[in-house]
């Protein structure tokens, strides 16, 4: 599997902050089941089709769908696209600079993705900082794990529409968030003049060392860098600011605690035996199910 995995990296250089965004989105709602890679039919709305999943990258299910094939034809039947999902992640993470974790494998695949459950279980940009810790501290995740879990930021990007409220019109006395760096702010609005017009338009969440896995994303929220308003919010809320620091002064102490915090995302309400399935296709349930 792992040849797989590093040649959709090597091809798609956005693969590995993609699938680590999959995999989180996977495992907040049902826990790490592989739910958010089923499709949608004519009597089910799947999880991936919600407005929140909807932008996920294609590169991520693209690759997940690779290696399922490939070790399906090495070992039928064996291997959960839940484990293929979770492993994939640490071994992109790791790839591109990242912490290496130990993934426990026997994850089974869910019988349940619909749309209808998927409000309320994910943070969202515009979210106050403690409705996004309330929804960490739900799934059993403390500030300080929400801190390092958030330093994925530090690969991929975000749709300017996701933060076009920090830039354009801000309020009657500034054009853009006062709390971004002017410079920042600036090259920001340059970029996303036209995203209405071109909604795909993106910028990185890390616009130092956007393909690395370091402690960069913490180093520019101090910088005023942040790029959506959720990020700003943790360096300046009194209950997360010390984490910020923390982890933008000591790279090692962020791989720690994200490696830890990783492990116990990866297990978080997994299934086994028989509350779950290996599917023989990651995007279809083995039975039929509505």
């Amino acid at each position: 599997m792992l040849d797989v995995v590093t040649a959709k990296q090597t091809v798609s250089p956005t693969t590995a902050a993609g699938t680590l965004r999959l995999f989180f989105h996977d495992c907040f709602l049902h826990g790490c089941d592989a739910s958010i890679l089923i499709s949608s039919n004519a009597f089910n709305t799947a999880e991936r089709d919600s407005d929140i999943n909807i932008s996920l990258p294609g590169d991520a299910f693209d690759l997940i769908v690779r290696a399922k094939t490939s070790l399906e034809l090495a070992c039928p039947g064996i291997v959960s696209c839940a484990d293929i999902l979770a492993v994939a992640t640490r071994n992109l993470v790791t790839m591109v600079g990242g912490p290496h974790y130990e993934v426990q494998l026997g994850r089974k695949d869910g019988f349940i993705s619909n749309v209808s459950q998927v409000e309320g279980n994910y943070p969202r940009p515009t979210m106050s900082m403690s409705e996004i810790i309330s929804i960490f501290a739900s799934k059993g995740f403390s500030v300080q794990e929400m801190v390092a879990l958030a330093g994925a930021h530090t690969i991929g990007f975000s749709h300017c529409k996701e933060f076009s409220n920090r830039l354009f019109n801000y309020s009657k006395t500034s054009e853009s968030d006062p709390s971004y760096d002017p410079k920042y702010a600036e090259a920001l609005r340059k970029l996303c003049a036209n995203y209405i017009k071109n909604p795909d338009t993106s910028a990185f969440n890390d616009v130092v060392t956007p393909s690395k896995f370091d402690n960069m994303y913490y180093i520019n929220l101090q910088r005023g860098m942040g790029l959506l308003a959720s990020d700003h919010a943790l360096a300046i809320d009194s209950r997360t600011k010390q984490y910020v620091n923390l982890y933008a002064k000591d790279q090692n102490a962020f791989f720690e605690a994200f490696a830890q915090a990783m492990k116990r995302l990866s297990v978080y309400k997994v299934k086994t035996g028989k509350k779950g399935e290996v599917r023989r296709r990651c995007d279809a349930f083995n039975h039929f199910r509505t």
